[in-house]
C-alpha cells in the first residue's frame, strides 16, 4: 500500500469524479420525484469526505453502547450505558483533539473524542431496531445507506430474534452493505453453548446470501475489565486493521460510495425497465384497440358491400322483370289489342296499364328492399356492438405491470391508474349515450327516427340508425326512379316508338342502379367510419400518457446508462488503486 500522502491526489480526484456522478444520480431522483431516494443520494454525496463509517445496529439491550466503549479502548463512557433503552438518537463518534458533543438536530448528535482509531474511522451508534417508537427504526434505516461497514450486534444468548433478522434483510437485500456480526455479552453464556450460537448465526447469514460471514463473539464487560485475551476484542481489532485501517480506509470508502450509488442506480434501472415494460404493454394494448377498430371497419364495410350486392340483385331482378313486361306490353299485337279493347273499357287503355306497371314495380321494389335491408343492417349492427363490448372488456382487463406501491415509480403507476379509470368510465358513458351514435351530417331528415331513438340508448341505437339511413337512401333513390319512370310512361302514346320507350326506361333504371349503390355505400361507410373515429377519440388522454412516457423513459434511460457506465469505470480504477 502506498503512503496516504502520495495517494491523496488520487483520492481527491476520485472524490471529485464520484461526487459529480452522484450529483447526476441526485438530479435523476429529483426528476422522478422520489423524495426519500433523493435525500439518500444527497446524504451520500454530502458524506463523501467523511471518514470510513462503522454503523452499529441491533436490538435494544444487546450491548451496542458497551461494545463501542470497549472497542475505542477508553476508560470513559463515550456512549451512555443504561438498563433501559435510552439511546433515542443517532450518535456519530468522530475524532477531535478535545472532547465535545454537538447536537445537529433532535435525531443526530456528534461526539468528538481524541481516540487514535477515530482518525481513520467514524462510529455511529443507532437506536435499537425493535424500539417502541417506529421513528427510531426509521432514522436508523435512513443512516444505513451512507455506511461503509455494518456491525450487527446480537445478544450472544439469543441471536435468533425475528425483528433483528428482518432488519438484516433490509440492510443486506436492499443495500448489499458489508456486514460483520458481533455476539455481545458472550460472558453470560455457558462456554460450551457459545459455539452453537456462532454456528447458528453463520448458517442464518449464509442462507440469506452472505458467502463468508465474519462472526465475532465478544464480551465488552471483560474488555473493559482489562481481560483482553478472553474478551474476543483482539480478533475484531485484527479484522479492522487487516481490512480497513492503515491507509486503506479512504479508498475503501470511495468504493463503498460507488457500491451504494450502483445499488441506487440498479433500483432506478429496474424501475425504468419495469416502467418500460408497462409502456410496451400499454402500446401493445393500444395497438390492439386500433387493430380491432380497423378490422371492425373492414368487416363492417364488407358487410355493407354484401348488403349493397343483395340490394342491387333485388333491384335488378325487379327492374328486369318490369322491363320484360314493358317490352311484351309494347309489342304491336298487344298494343293493337289494348287499343281495340279500350274502346269498350277505359281501364284497358295504354296509360292505365303503364301506371299499373309502375306501381307494381314500386311495390315489388319496396318489399324486396325491406327484406334485404333488415337482414343486412342487423348483421352490421350486431357486429359493431360486439366490437364495442370487446373493446370495453379490453380496457377493463388491460395488463398492469407497474404497481401503485412501486418504491420509485408509484406516482407514475397512480397516474396511469387514474387515466385508465377515467377511460373506463368515459367509454362506459360513451356507449350509453344515444347522441354519440346519431350523426345528423349523414342524413337531412330525422323526423322518422325520433320515436325509435327514444326507446334505445347508446350503442343499441346503431341498428335503428343503420336502418333509418339505409331506408332513407334506398327509398329516396327507388322512389325517385319510380316517379321519373311514371312521368316517362305518362307521356307515352300509341304513336311513340317502342324502342324509345324501352331505352328511356333502361336509362332511368341504370341511373338509379348507380345512384343506389353509390349512396348506400357512401352513407353507411361514412357512418361506420364516424363511429370508429368517435370510439378511438376516447383514448386521447391515454395516447397523451403514452407519448409522455416514451419521452420520459428514453430520457431517463439515457441518463441512467451514462451514470452506470461512469460508475463501472471508476469502480475498476479504484480496485486497481486499492490493490496497487
Amino acid at each position: 500500500m502506498l503512503p496516504s500522502k502520495i495517494l491523496d491526489p488520487k483520492i481527491i480526484e476520485f472524490r471529485n469524479r464520484i461526487g459529480n456522478t452522484i450529483q447526476q444520480l441526485h438530479d435523476i431522483t429529483i426528476e422522478i420525484g422520489n423524495e426519500q431516494l433523493s435525500t439518500t443520494v444527497s446524504d451520500l454525496r454530502n458524506r463523501i469526505t467523511d471518514p470510513f463509517m462503522f454503523v452499529i445496529v441491533g436490538e435494544v439491550k444487546v450491548g451496542k453502547s458497551s461494545f463501542i466503549n470497549a472497542l475505542l479502548e477508553t476508560q470513559k463512557e463515550i456512549c451512555k450505558v443504561a438498563p433501559d433503552p435510552c439511546t433515542d438518537t443517532i450518535q456519530q463518534i468522530l475524532y477531535g483533539d478535545e472532547e465535545k458533543t454537538v447536537v445537529l438536530n433532535p435525531n443526530l448528535k456528534q461526539i468528538y473524542f481524541p481516540v487514535e482509531i477515530l482518525k481513520e474511522v467514524a462510529i455511529v451508534d443507532t437506536p435499537g431496531t425493535n424500539t417502541i417508537s417506529k421513528y427510531h427504526q426509521e432514522i436508523t434505516e435512513g443512516f444505513v445507506p451512507s455506511s461503509d461497514l455494518i456491525v450487527f450486534v446480537f445478544e450472544a444468548k439469543n441471536p435468533y430474534r425475528q425483528s433483528a433478522w428482518d432488519f438484516f434483510d433490509f440492510i443486506h437485500k436492499d443495500w448489499r452493505k458489508k456486514i460483520i456480526f458481533v455476539l455481545q455479552q458472550a460472558d453470560l453464556m455457558n462456554p460450551a453453548d457459545l459455539p452453537i450460537n456462532v454456528e447458528g448465526v453463520k448458517n442464518f447469514a449464509i442462507k440469506k446470501g452472505v458467502a463468508n460471514p465474519n462472526i465475532f463473539p465478544v464480551s465488552a464487560k471483560l474488555e473493559l475489565e482489562g481481560q483482553s485475551q478472553s474478551s474476543g476484542f483482539n480478533a475484531i481489532r485484527k479484522y479492522i486493521t487487516d481490512h480497513i485501517t492503515g491507509g486503506k480506509a479512504p479508498l475503501l470508502k470511495l468504493q463503498n460510495n460507488i457500491e451504494t450509488s450502483k445499488n441506487i442506480g440498479n433500483r432506478i434501472r429496474k424501475g425504468i425497465d419495469m416502467r418500460n415494460a408497462q409502456y410496451t404493454a400499454d402500446v401493445a394494448f393500444r395497438d390492439d384497440i386500433k387493430d380491432a377498430l380497423v378490422q371492425q371497419e373492414t368487416r363492417s364495410n364488407n358487410q355493407v358491400d354484401i348488403l349493397v350486392e343483395n340490394l342491387i340483385a333485388g333491384y335488378d331482378r325487379i327492374t328486369l322483370r318490369t322491363e320484360k313486361d314493358l317490352k311484351k306490353g309494347l309489342s304491336f299485337l298487344t298494343l293493337a289489342k289494348r287499343s281495340f279493347l279500350s274502346i269498350f273499357n277505359k281501364k284497358q287503355s295504354l296509360a292505365d296499364w303503364l301506371d299499373e306497371l309502375a306501381k307494381r314495380m314500386e311495390t315489388d321494389l319496396n318489399q324486396v328492399m325491406h327484406e334485404k335491408l333488415n337482414d343486412g343492417v342487423l348483421d352490421i349492427a350486431e357486429s359493431i356492438q360486439q366490437m364495442a363490448k370487446i373493446i370495453d372488456l379490453k380496457i377493463r382487463n388491460s395488463e398492469t405491470i407497474l404497481k401503485n406501491n412501486h418504491d420509485i415509480f408509484g406516482d407514475i403507476a397512480d397516474r396511469r391508474s387514474t387515466v385508465l379509470r377515467d377511460l373506463q368510465e368515459q367509454f362506459s358513458k360513451f356507449m350509453n349515450r344515444t347522441e354519440n351514435f346519431v350523426d345528423p351530417e349523414l342524413f337531412a331528415d330525422r323526423s322518422g327516427i325520433g320515436s325509435n331513438i327514444a326507446t334505445g340508448s347508446g350503442i343499441a341505437v346503431i341498428g335503428v340508425m343503420l336502418t333509418f339511413i339505409s331506408n332513407a337512401v334506398v327509398f329516396d333513390v327507388t322512389g325517385g326512379i319510380v316517379t321519373t319512370i311514371g312521368l316517362l310512361f305518362a307521356g307515352v302514346t300509341a304513336r311513340l316508338k317502342r324502342k324509345q320507350i324501352i331505352k328511356g326506361y333502361q336509362e332511368e333504371v341504370g341511373k338509379g342502379r348507380i345512384k343506389l349503390e353509390a349512396e348506400v355505400v357512401k352513407k353507411l361507410k361514412n357512418y361506420i367510419k364516424n363511429i370508429k373515429s368517435k370510439i378511438d377519440a376516447n383514448f386521447s388522454d391515454f395516447d397523451l400518457l403514452l407519448e409522455m412516457e416514451e419521452k420520459q423513459i428514453q430520457a431517463l434511460d439515457t441518463k441512467q446508462s451514462k451514470i452506470d457506465q461512469e460508475l463501472q469505470v471508476m469502480e475498476e480504477e479504484l480496485i486497481q488503486a486499492v490493490n496497487s
